[in-house]
């Protein structure tokens, strides 16, 4: 299985790139991890609605010029379907029993992700009701990926 996680902003933050690299190294015996990181635009303050939207639709397009066609996405949003652990490696395992080998997650900037964006999405997932950093998100992403592979191999991990 090949999963991309396309994400707006750089990770700067040490312990959270060593957290990312760590599940990253241990996924590698299941599936091909590709994280993406693309630059976020540059915003000041106090924006308008019409900014808002401007701002999140740049970033939408760099976003789809790194999904191909045949990629089922999962955007990673505060209106998506919340899942347990285990409903997610369901999830992944149905995928790849029928055939979807490509999976990106997508996650948005500080603005979140543009229309075009959600509409291209096959799914959005919501980890919580809560708004976190989008460099926090990735971290738990990743951990919840490697979570799911390790539920699906029937291999212990932590509840």
């Amino acid at each position: 299985m090949n999963i991309s996680i396309v994400t707006i902003g750089k990770l700067k933050e040490k312990y959270l790139k060593q957290g990312i690299d760590e599940y990253v190294k241990r996924l590698a015996s299941y599936a091909k991890l590709e994280i993406i990181e693309l630059p976020d635009e540059k915003a000041p303050e106090n924006l308008s609605d019409a900014e808002m939207i401007q701002i999140k639709q740049k970033e939408g397009e760099r976003i789809l010029q790194k999904i191909s066609t045949d990629t089922y996405v999962i955007a990673l949003a505060i209106q998506g379907k919340m899942k347990s652990s285990e409903q997610l490696a369901e999830d992944l395992d149905k995928l790849a029993t029928y055939g979807k080998s490509k999976i990106a997650f997508v996650i948005g900037g500080s603005l979140g992700l543009s229309d075009e964006v959600m509409k291209r999405s096959d799914e959005a997932l919501s980890f919580s009701k809560m708004t976190f950093p989008h460099q926090l998100m990735k971290l738990i992403l990743v951990e919840q990926i490697y979570r799911a592979f390790r539920i699906n191999r029937g291999e212990p991990y932590h509840k």
